[in-house]
């Protein structure tokens, strides 16, 4: 029984990292080509009538001028937030006293939980995100829910249960020891399993002790292949709190050296506010800085200066961080990037953006071999764009004079309406 199936259309490809050479050498659209798709995986990228020649029995898609891309790779979000996305004023403090933690609160009922998981599966794969790394909450079975609605689906999710022993509510803390309990527990019951991939999640610093701090950095110490996701300089009044709770620390990021938790596997959401050592710390040890630009505008935290990092060969990621972020979608995320960077003078290309939200999240993730490019022997992750999907972006289309233009419009003003199809591991899961 023949299982190939032919997606045609025009097709994104990479070969190189566009903030490190020109993106015009290393990212091309092919204007008629297409994917052949096999048992989950893609079998080659190629030209449509080529490979319509040497596959004949492939069921063929034609997405016409659409655009056949990788899936979107949201490298920093919080799947419990789902219910609570947009919800109005405060400071990071403030909002996460109001708003995050009662609803993490409620994910003590697993039912609950469940529910929750699917719902924002659904909905980003209705934005065309095919992976993603996700807090939980400090509840073990909120992270049995993720990772399995995933596993239902064939998809690669990152997560891990979040870790706090102070400055939370009671019904939200943990211990040092229940935290490297659970999480040791969570990695031998998931990590590597199918698509699974474990990250061990202290909160932020302000959240756990430095015994937590230690507990964690020891677990990874035995666990190196996991990776460890957190938060850091979110926040000016935010940097000041992590001062007062850690007075021998040099930095923010050395509360988290100092425990064992700064690495190539580290994920280090925002770092908006980095001291020069802290940059010089990431630069030296691939510590990936993953770029939050909603939730920056959104509760008033600042612009990173991302060109400035690219330039320091810090590994990057873009995310989401929904429910801190106010939109699902990567499409606005990657307009939001674009804002960012205009703050600090730097106008990035519609291929450096596209390229931050698959391949650059992916290698963020250190899941560059799988996911996040067309590749023969990827996982068939895969987001097909509609370049004209609402009036006012097929006007502009209308008057480009490029493939690019019609992909910037798309990136500036598109929404889940662009999103044409979502494919995972070989699935249309929507569209």
């Amino acid at each position: 029984m023949n299982t190939q199936t032919l997606l045609t259309g025009q097709t994104l490809t990479f070969s190189g990292n566009p903030f490190e050479i020109p993106w015009e050498d290393c990212i091309h659209i092919n204007r008629t080509g297409a994917v052949l798709l096999d048992a989950g995986r893609i079998v080659i990228v190629g030209d449509a009538e080529t490979l319509k020649t040497q596959h004949p029995q492939a069921k063929t898609i034609s997405y016409g001028d659409d655009l056949i891309c990788p899936g979107f790779v949201d490298a920093h979000t919080h799947y419990p937030q789902t219910a609570m996305i947009a919800s109005w004023g405060k400071r990071l403090i403030d909002w996460l006293n109001t708003y995050t933690f009662p609803e993490e609160a409620r994910f003590s009922d697993p039912e609950y939980a469940e529910a929750i998981a699917t719902r924002y599966l659904d909905l980003t794969a209705a934005n065309g995100t095919t992976t993603m790394a996700s807090f939980a909450t400090i509840h073990p079975h909120s992270v049995d829910a993720l990772f399995g609605a995933a596993q239902k689906r064939g998809q690669c999710v990152v997560t891990g249960k979040t870790c706090m022993d102070r400055n939370a509510p009671d019904d939200l803390r943990d211990t040092a020891q229940s935290a490297y309990d659970d999480s040791k527990a969570l990695i031998e019951c998931w990590h590597g399993k199918g698509r699974a991939q474990y990250a061990i999640t202290p909160r932020f610093s302000p959240t756990s002790t430095p015994e937590q701090m230690s507990a964690l950095g020891a677990l990874w110490a035995e666990n190196p292949d996991c990776l460890m996701q957190t938060h850091l300089s979110e926040q000016t009044d935010e940097i000041e709190w992590v001062r007062s709770l850690y007075p021998q620390a040099r930095d923010y990021l050395d509360t988290y050296e100092a425990h064992g938790l700064l690495g190539a596997r580290g994920l280090y959401g925002h770092s908006i506010h980095l001291t020069p050592r802290e940059i010089d710390r990431l630069a030296e040890v691939k510590g990936r800085v993953i770029h939050c630009p909603t939730s920056n505008t959104f509760i008033g935290s600042g612009a990173l200066n991302l060109p400035a990092l690219a330039a320091r060969h810090i590994p990057l990621g873009l995310a989401t961080d929904t429910g801190g972020g106010s939109s699902f979608s990567m499409l606005r995320t990657m307009a939001a990037a674009y804002e960012a960077a205009q703050h600090h003078g730097q106008a990035l290309h519609a291929a450096q953006l596209i390229w931050l939200a698959t391949a650059g999240s992916a290698n963020a993730l250190h899941l560059g071999h799988e996911i996040g490019s067309l590749t023969a022997g990827n996982y068939a992750d895969i987001a097909v764009l509609d370049l004209k999907s609402t009036q006012a972006i097929n006007q502009r289309a209308n008057r480009s004079g490029s493939v690019w233009e019609d992909v910037f419009a798309t990136l500036m003003m598109g929404d889940d309406r662009a999103i044409r199809a979502t494919w995972i591991a070989g699935v249309a899961v929507h569209g």
